[in-house]
């Protein structure tokens, strides 16, 4: 079960995205200055460990490391396989919106209604 709510990963898209329209991408391209890159880097640092991997957890099921009937494994392996802050690692992911977006979608989750909630608070 998730233990991070879909506007938080909402949130986590829309950032990443940002930073992807602003420099092309992330990597070299530079991106990791940019207002949005100080607040992806922010958000995913503040969020507690359990929110952490379950955000991991989501991007590996888009990615297809892991199927959705898998998403208690990959939560588990997230958690034991933490060795570097985990935003560091998941900006280093390229297309980790994409990714984010394929796992909300393997997961039945409404990627628009998460969207919706965090366009609403801000």
């Amino acid at each position: 079960m998730l233990q991070i709510t879909p506007d938080k990963i909402a949130h986590v898209i829309i950032r990443a995205r940002e930073m992807e329209a602003d420099f092309g991408g992330f990597g070299d391209a530079g991106g990791y200055g940019s207002a949005a890159a100080a607040d992806l880097r922010a958000f995913i640092a503040n969020l507690n460990d359990d929110e952490q991997a379950s955000l991991v957890a989501v991007m590996w099921v888009g990615r297809e490391t892991f199927d959705a009937e898998e998403l208690q494994e990959a939560i588990n392996t997230a958690k034991a396989e933490a060795t570097a802050p985990t935003e560091d690692y998941l900006m280093g992911v390229p297309m980790l919106a994409d990714y984010l977006e394929d796992g909300l979608n393997a997961l039945g989750i409404s990627l628009e209604d998460a969207e919706e909630g965090v366009l609403r608070s801000t």
